[in-house]
């Protein structure tokens, strides 16, 4: 029985070993081939690569990686991961505050050339908001381990535009159609259930 147990503790260490292996690959691709800045900011953001053509191009699911990163240095992994968390962070914040209703969009796009705009661009076809937790999710991992208050306040700005432009006054919060239009963002009528799941 024992040497069952010796064997077990074995695979377990072994198994999340190469699991932390493969995390640690995972993420020196993600920054050897998908990280980039903007122009005027210096925004850092996981972009995508399609047939070895980046897109400057990242969907706010996404943003569950300044989370996931900051857990990962908490627990062991190169300070260096907690820097780039936190770099990650502040693009996934300024998803937010450079919309006019303090929410993000589905996708958005960065200026990477130097041109006149906004670093954040967003498509009219990318302007929903389906209430996604990612982001505020990173923003409580990143205070845990910082202590940083920025991410205290940052998390109650984004709540309180959740609760102006979702807020259903019968109960519940809504999608919306337009995170860039404060006067009508075009409730959707359809609360996503991770909303509640993750609050």
């Amino acid at each position: 029985m024992l040497e069952q147990a010796s064997l077990c503790g074995t695979l377990l260490r072994d198994g999340l070993f190469l699991l932390l292996e493969d995390y640690v690959q995972a993420i020196e691709g993600v920054k050897k081939n998908l990280l980039r800045q903007t122009i005027s900011l210096r925004l850092t953001f996981v972009g995508e690569l399609s047939h070895g053509r980046f897109n400057p191009k990242m969907d706010h699911l996404v943003c569950f990686l300044p989370g996931t990163l900051a857990l990962g240095a908490h627990n062991g992994v190169a300070g260096e991961h907690m820097e780039l968390a936190q770099k990650l962070m502040e693009t996934c914040y300024q998803m937010y505050a450079q919309m006019e209703t303090g929410l993000s969009p589905e996708i958005v796009h960065f200026n990477v050339q130097p041109r006149n705009g906004r670093d954040v661009e967003v498509k009219p076809a990318d302007r929903h908001n389906l209430l996604r937790p990612e982001t505020v999710e990173s923003l409580f991992y990143l205070y845990r381990f910082t202590q940083d208050r920025k991410y205290q306040d940052w998390g109650w700005e984004i709540f309180q535009s959740f609760n102006k432009y979702t807020r259903v006054p019968t109960g519940g919060y809504t999608s919306i159609s337009n995170v860039r239009d404060p006067n009508n963002p075009n409730p959707r009528d359809k609360m996503e259930s991770f909303f509640l799941g993750r609050r």
